[in-house]
């Protein structure tokens, strides 16, 4: 078994399943879209995105695309959130959750193609 590739899978699927975790709920409803976990979700994405750089194959051309769109959707999601002006009660506008779950959802997209890319990659390879 090789670490490296453990690794690297670990990171490609908890940035999945992060973003996802993040995304399932009410499009509009804040209070079922956590800023913590949008945060782990970030960080792990840009973890995944550095261990992506290096490789010089298409597959790998890929991967790296795939997480540069996920850390990017995230990134402007992640401004959306630090500029938004909350509502009388505190909370985000429904407006604006539906903005940032919209790019969230956006990444997911992304890391889901890696994971696709992944497992495709990993089915191909011969031993």
């Amino acid at each position: 078994m090789n670490l490296e590739k453990v690794i690297f899978a670990f990171f490609i699927i908890s940035a999945a399943t992060l973003n996802f975790g993040f995304v399932i709920g009410e499009i509009d409803n804040p209070l079922h879209h956590n800023l913590w976990e949008f945060f782990a979700a970030f960080v792990v994405n840009v973890i995944a995105t550095v261990l992506k750089f290096g490789d010089r194959t298409q597959v790998g051309a890929m991967h790296l695309a795939t997480s540069l769109v996920a850390v990017l959707q995230l990134a402007v999601a992640a401004v959306v959130w630090a500029v938004a002006v909350p509502g009388p009660d505190g909370l985000l506008t429904a407006h604006t959750v539906t903005a940032i779950v919209s790019l969230a959802a956006g990444a997911l997209l992304a890391n889901i193609i890696s994971v696709v890319l992944l497992i495709v990659e990993t089915t191909l390879q011969r031993r």
